[in-house]
């Protein structure tokens, strides 16, 4: 394992060697960690997501304000917690935690606890139902005492509903209902909901919140009955109670620093992509004005600064698609560049753009911007539309083949690197999934732990990063957030939970069948390289989903340092009396292995074997929603 540990002094470091850092920090006494770097190749990391504040409760003195019986409120997860749980996700397979916002949160909105950490109060302060800076280091030392790295959650698109549209002008936030509610029709009056046409003279009723008011990109304007008054001033909201009060550092406070224009409402709006980068986050959570320099320098500053003072190894980033393109170039460059001065090579920075448009994801990851992103076009399209509904495997191949064109193909100046120092592309690092803390469980009215298992045969047998949602692994099937969001210590109260497991509910039960089955599939992919590291090569794929032969099936090669490895699965759901093959019209596929070949299954789905005949194509016959792990005998 590559591992370095050049200690800086930080002063320093921050007036001469680093000129994207704008000023030094006030640091807790006890000093910042050593920077060290963990990671030799992320194509061999098993990512898994932790949301704090609901796997694991390790410290009851930061217990204030839980409510367990409120799906929304706050749970008491904790760091501490988590460090109880390292070896159990240790054994699990994880050799990477990716963990929730650290920053310091709006404790409250509207009911809701921001538990999930991403309305943001303080930049540079911890949050207090998680621990405090020491606790973070000691999370971070624990895990790569055990091999393992660590992810952070960070967001530099909004911070919290920290403020207030004052459109009224009366200095309090309110809201309205606006219009009569009448229209006139040829001269007649009627309401506009009693169907009647009103020819564009209606005055409908309008709910105005001074808290979240629709876009408009002139700025929210302030107006009363006599008209509009020019752009609504903004008004900080002072409310210790739930900590919402101004955010900090200082320099968040100033009104330039924010777009003002209120928040995305419809696709048919004003200019809609503008929207998606300029408008408030849906829920009042303010857009930060990212085109600013100041503003730019300042998150370079400060996200710079939890890697000085956590050593931690990498960034995942939230909302990335509403954050202008400019802005991931010169950040991703600046953080860079920061951490590789303070000793952090191989730095991760992975983006979520929440889309489903491969083209939209892939752009994201053009040269000079992020390392990788978390792949949604593949988990809507394979994980979802083939695993969960069946349909045919060539859609696999079909959104592969679209990979070259829409990510990266080259590694980002000092981006990661594989072992041997060679720079990683974003089509060889992207981070794959099955569900997350945003959709629904894969489980969610599919609870069919067969499935699930097939599901996760993919995900740890394909190229890139796989990443595991906390709770997959014991059978969750929360639906949308927040029921997908289920405390790990106690039994979820969704009444269509099932354990999947006889003898029901156990926490952190390494006995359960979906535990076991993530291990055993870890393992394999820590024993056999080219499941990490090697190339992806589609070797068969079926455009059938009926009682064809080879409906079902999947196959794709992966050789790394002249070893090769062939995978197949058959993903057919109802043909339950026979198996599917990698043949159709008596033709089987073409593999780079010569002819005469014995191929060895090394899965658990028994000891097939299979030979490449003369003409070189070989014939794989797998039963119903079983994959093979096939290896040169």
């Amino acid at each position: 394992m590559r591992r370095s540990t050049i200690t800086l002094a930080w002063t320093a470091l921050c007036l001469a060697t680093i000129p994207a850092l704008s000023s030094c920090f006030d640091v807790p006494p006890n000093a910042p960690p050593a920077k060290t770097t963990e990671v030799e190749d992320w194509r061999d990391e098993v990512i898994y997501q932790v949301m704090i504040d609901r796997f694991s409760n390790g410290d009851p003195n930061n217990d204030y304000n839980v409510d367990l019986t409120s799906p929304t409120g706050w749970h008491g997860g904790d760091w501490q917690g988590t460090i109880d749980q390292l070896d159990y996700l240790k054994e699990l397979g994880v050799t990477t935690l990716w963990i929730s916002p650290a920053v310091k949160n709006v404790e409250e909105d509207a009911g809701i606890a921001g538990y999930h950490g991403y309305w943001t109060q303080h930049f540079q302060a911890t949050n207090p139902h998680f621990g405090d800076m020491t606790k973070l280091r000691e999370l971070v030392a624990e895990a790569h005492a055990r091999d393992m790295k660590i992810i952070l959650d960070v967001v530099t698109n909004h911070i919290g509903q920290l403020f207030y549209y004052d459109i009224n002008l009366n200095g309090r936030p309110n809201i309205n209902i606006e219009g009569s509610g009448y229209c006139y029709d040829d001269g007649t009056l009627g309401s506009d909901t009693s169907g009647n046409a009103c020819n564009g003279t209606e005055s409908r009723l309008v709910r105005v919140t001074e808290w979240d008011p629709d876009y408009d990109p002139r700025g929210v304007q302030a107006y009363t009955s006599l008209g509009e008054s020019g752009p609504a001033p903004i008004r900080w909201t002072y409310m210790p109670e739930v900590n919402r009060v101004p955010p900090m550092p200082a320099e968040f406070q100033n009104p330039d620093w924010y777009n003002k224009r209120g928040r995305v409402v419809t696709p048919w709006g004003w200019n809609f992509e503008e929207q998606v980068e300029r408008a408030d986050f849906p829920g009042g959570l303010k857009d930060i004005d990212t085109t600013n320099p100041a503003v730019r320098a300042k998150l370079i500053e400060v996200f710079s600064w939890w890697i000085e003072e956590t050593n931690l190894d990498g960034f995942r980033i939230d909302t990335v698609k509403h954050v202008e393109h400019e802005f991931w170039q010169e950040f991703t460059a600046a953080v860079r560049t920061n951490a590789k001065a303070m000793g952090k090579e191989n730095f991760l920075m992975f983006g979520e753009v929440f889309d489903g448009d491969d083209a939209r994801l892939g752009s994201y990851t053009a040269p000079g911007e992020l390392d990788s992103v978390f792949y949604f076009s593949h988990k809507f399209q394979v994980f979802d539309d083939v695993f969960k509904r069946g349909a045919a495997t060539k859609k696999i191949e079909d959104l592969f083949t679209q990979r070259a064109a829409n990510y990266g193909s080259q590694g980002q100046v000092d981006g990661v690197t594989d072992a041997d120092g060679n720079p990683l592309a974003p089509t060889q690092v992207l981070v794959n999934f099955i569900d997350n803390h945003d959709v629904p469980r894969f489980l969610f009215e599919y609870n069919d732990r067969v499935g699930m298992e097939l599901a996760l045969f993919y995900l740890m047998t394909m190229d890139g990063i796989p990443c595991i949602y906390y709770g997959t692994e014991q059978g969750y099937n929360g639906g949308n957030d927040p029921a997908n969001r289920e405390d790990m210590w106690r039994e979820p109260s969704n009444p269509n939970y099932v354990s999947l497991k006889e003898g029901g509910f156990v926490p952190f039960d390494r006995e359960h069948p979906l535990y076991l089955h993530t291990k055993a599939l870890a393992e394999q992919r820590k024993a056999l390289a080219p499941l990490r590291r090697g190339d992806y090569q589609v070797r068969w794929a079926s455009e059938r989903t009926g009682d064809e032969q080879d409906s079902g099936i999947f196959a794709f090669e992966r050789s790394y340092a002249g070893e090769t490895v062939l995978v197949v699965f058959n993903n057919h759901k109802t043909k339950t009396s026979e198996t599917s093959a990698t043949s159709l019209g008596g033709g089987g596929m073409t593999t780079t292995f010569p002819a005469g070949t014995t191929l060895q299954n090394v899965w658990g789905g028994g000891a097939a074997s299979f030979t490449v005949d003369g003409s070189g194509e070989l014939t794989v016959s797998v039963p119903p929603r079983t994959g093979y792990v096939l290896v040169k005998r």
